[in-house]
């Protein structure tokens, strides 16, 4: 997550969103979608989740594959279909998932999330 962005459109398809997976640094996200606070990426690690906790509040939408997810002192098996809320702040990150994992990510609100808002 970083600058703002743009709106590119309103509409993403996973197809199209993974066609800019991995990034040219091996990044395993892209941004797809942007409108004010509100920024959507495709998320799709391989291997090991390296995220950190980030600034807004944010919600995963899993598309394929399953394991469990880490959400603060939390953990929750996960699958297609799942939503997943994360505040702003709290350590997170998938773990034991599948090599097929893609979750669209939904970021909003203000720096620190609603709650600090």
């Amino acid at each position: 997550m970083g600058e703002r962005v743009k709106d590119r459109g309103h509409r993403a398809t996973v197809e199209a969103a993974l066609t800019r997976l991995p990034g040219p640094d091996g990044e395993r996200f892209a941004r797809v979608l942007g409108h004010g606070s509100m920024e959507v990426e495709v998320y799709a690690p391989r291997g090991r989740d390296p995220q950190q906790p980030h600034t807004k509040d944010e919600l995963y939408f899993v598309v394929s594959g399953s394991g469990e997810f880490v959400n603060g002192p939390d953990r929750h098996p996960f699958g297609p279909g799942d939503a997943l809320f994360v505040p702003a702040g709290v350590e997170h990150r998938f773990e034991s998932f599948t090599d097929d994992l893609v979750v669209w990510v939904v970021f909003y609100g203000p720096e620190g999330g609603e709650e600090g808002a």
